[in-house]
């Protein structure tokens, strides 16, 4: 079956993933078949990006992902999962759990979660967490690894200060972003230039975008015309799945005066962020 969906490379690791990826909460919302159904018609149509979470669901998210990754199903998915720990065993622990969650003997790229506290990158460093993250990659079990967060791109300067070539990172990229704290102007042009790939999330702030005039479609357009390698996507239904397959599959790229048209016809709603209450 030839994919629907266009790829791009994953920042300096040389890893083709597909522009569009499907995001690991949401499949937790589902009743198991359903939730196994929809990853592999999205894995069939070409979404090859599978994002999820050791603390998703009590680790549900994982469990259906791990159940929906056999039949050969794991070959053909990059797949990128978070850790929450904060010190060298709580790390391990999370980091093995997700390992047999996942029914994988590795994991393509491991992220730091939810950087959105002030003193956790030095506290990352500091408690060895990640030493204990390379141990890993060495070891074989992670091949990848970056970072996630969604308050403040203060917090991301912070991790980026760290003495260590970071994969990725993961940030809100979103029209309402561009006007408020904004992770897209801050680490975007630093990412481009360290060679970092970018994955976007909140492409809809969390389904606030529909207190405005935009459309889904201009809404992941938008996301997808700037330098980002991934756009994480809640899909939750076969429905949204092939709404959002569309979307990318007929993908063409704002210009200039498209995207400034876009930022602008939201500036009123976006002042001071009152729409991206995960910034707050």
């Amino acid at each position: 079956m030839a994919s629907r969906v266009p790829t791009r490379v994953l920042g300096s690791t040389g890893e083709e993933v597909s522009i569009l990826g499907l995001g690991g909460y949401h499949i937790g919302l589902l009743e198991e078949n359903d939730s196994i159904g929809l990853i592999r018609e999205a894995i069939d149509q070409g979404i090859t990006f599978m994002d999820n979470a050791w603390c998703y669901h009590n680790g549900l998210s994982e469990k259906l992902m791990g159940k929906a990754l056999q039949d050969g199903y794991r070959e053909k998915a990059f797949l990128m999962t978070k850790n929450h720990g904060r010190t060298v065993e709580s790390f391990n622990k999370q980091l093995e759990d997700s390992l047999k969650r996942l029914q994988t003997d590795y994991i393509d790229l491991l992220q730091f979660h939810e950087i959105i506290n002030e003193g956790e990158p030095a506290r990352i460093e500091k408690e060895k967490v990640l030493e204990a993250a390379l141990k890993a990659k060495e070891a074989g079990k992670i091949r990848y690894l970056g970072f996630t967060g969604h308050r403040d791109p203060h917090y991301h300067q912070q991790m980026l200060e760290l003495d260590i070539d970071w994969d990725t990172f993961q940030i809100p990229v979103n029209i309402l972003d561009y006007h408020y704290r904004s992770f897209q102007n801050q680490l975007i042009p630093q990412a481009e230039e360290r060679g970092i790939g970018v994955i976007g999330m909140k492409s809809l702030a969390a389904g606030r975008i529909f207190n405005t005039d935009l459309s889904v479609e201009d809404a992941i357009t938008y996301c997808l015309s700037l330098p980002i390698s991934t756009l994480v996507s809640g899909i939750d239904s076969f429905q949204v799945l092939e709404q959002n397959l569309k979307i990318v599959e007929n993908f063409k790229p704002a210009t200039e005066e498209e995207l400034y048209s876009l930022r602008t016809r939201i500036e009123p709603e976006a002042y001071k962020g009152q729409h991206e209450y995960y910034k707050h």
